[in-house]
């Protein structure tokens, strides 16, 4: 029997580089934009003006600066808090911790397009696939997205490269549970060449 049992998806976990060293816990903080709440886990953009925010929708095509491993924001109170996440109002100056290396490598879980876990084969490794964007929780402060092993093939526009697989959740067929994912090409809004406006 597999160990552990993957039950649902968690987000986007950083592990390690995609030239394979390991991942040293290196983020960049930047603002988020007013009125989105931003979670642990999930994939978040550069949008004009120069803050971020998370992506509504993974499925496809996208433009990423990272994924949010945490915030930071001013309570009513004023006091500053270091949270798993931020809610959309209520607080103000947030900031969001982000993994920004385009060589990230992220574990995540393999559902279909409806949040169940569904394992595929191995034959899934160094194919494109898109993700499940998933919905934040305020009580854990994580996202449960995931990437759909449904859509692995060769598309260019899938969003995540599969480039690892994780043994450890492997089911007794054979079939992997958890993936690991880097940002694709140039969905990494920091290698491509086209900026947002000020």
């Amino acid at each position: 029997m597999a160990y552990p049992t993957v039950s649902a998806p968690y987000g986007f976990v950083p592990l390690n580089r995609f030239d394979g060293l390991p991942y040293a816990g290196a983020t960049q903080l930047y603002p988020v934009t007013s009125g989105q709440a931003v979670y642990n886990g999930q994939v978040v953009q550069f949008v004009n003006g120069g803050t971020i925010s998370p992506i509504a929708d993974i499925h496809a095509a996208i433009n990423t600066v990272g994924v949010c491993v945490g915030v930071q924001y001013k309570n009513s109170s004023g006091q500053t808090v270091q949270a798993q996440y931020a809610p959309a109002s209520g607080v103000s100056e947030v900031y969001a911790y982000v993994v920004n290396d385009p060589a990230a490598v992220f574990k995540v879980a393999v559902t279909g397009n409806n949040q169940t876990i569904t394992p595929i084969a191995g034959t899934c490794l160094n194919t494109n696939v898109q993700g499940v964007t998933g919905t934040g929780s305020a009580t854990t402060g994580d996202i449960n997205s995931s990437i759909d092993g449904g859509t692995a093939n060769s598309t260019a526009a899938h969003p995540f490269r599969i480039v690892g697989l994780v043994e450890e959740s492997k089911t007794t067929a054979g079939l992997y549970s958890e993936v690991l994912v880097k940002i694709n090409g140039t969905s990494h809004q920091q290698v491509s060449t086209t900026g947002t406006t000020t």
